[in-house]
């Protein structure tokens, strides 16, 4: 009941977010339902994000297979683009049979091209199997990327501005 209550809480805001930013609903409750097609669960955050000029909701659901996963989709589409499964820490075996990279190392790197400060890291692997490090980080222009540096060959692999969160952190 808990669980229904707080998941149309986030439906609702989130569509408010939606629409604020000149976004369809519709299209977010498409890339609603086709995330948790591709990894059923429980939605605990969304993200929107501005990705190579494009935008994208990021839900974080905890799986029903026990993993939590982040499933991009595609705003103006309704396509998912990107899974990946978030993996607890460095020590985790997918993660550290890939890392060739401290943590350390890959912090001063998105942080020597996104200044600022990190307030969260995520530790993914991708849909390829590769280990990524995520940074949330809060820059000196007073917005928040989202910068990933690969585990193996310590490369920033992606980075987008997040323009919008609901939910767990």
């Amino acid at each position: 009941m808990i669980k229904t209550v707080i998941a149309s809480a986030l439906l609702m805001t989130t569509a408010t977010f939606a629409m604020a930013d000149g976004h369809n609903p519709h299209q977010f409750e498409k890339c609603m339902a086709a995330a948790l097609e591709e990894r059923p669960g429980d939605i605990v955050k969304v993200e929107f994000k501005n990705e190579e000029g494009g935008h994208f909701y990021e839900f974080d659901i905890r799986g029903l297979d026990g993993s939590d996963w982040d499933v991009e989709c595609n705003a103006h589409r309704g396509l998912v683009s990107e899974v990946e499964r978030e993996v607890d820490s460095v020590k985790h075996p997918l993660f550290k049979a890939k890392a060739k990279v401290s943590e350390e190392d890959a912090r001063k790197t998105a942080l020597s091209i996104y200044p600022g400060v990190i307030t969260e890291v995520e530790y993914e692997i991708e849909f390829d199997g590769a280990a990524t490090y995520e940074f949330d980080i809060d820059t000196k222009l007073n917005h928040e990327m989202k910068v990933e540096v690969d585990a193996t060959t310590g490369e920033i692999v992606e980075a987008n501005r997040e323009l919008w969160q609901i939910g767990l952190e």
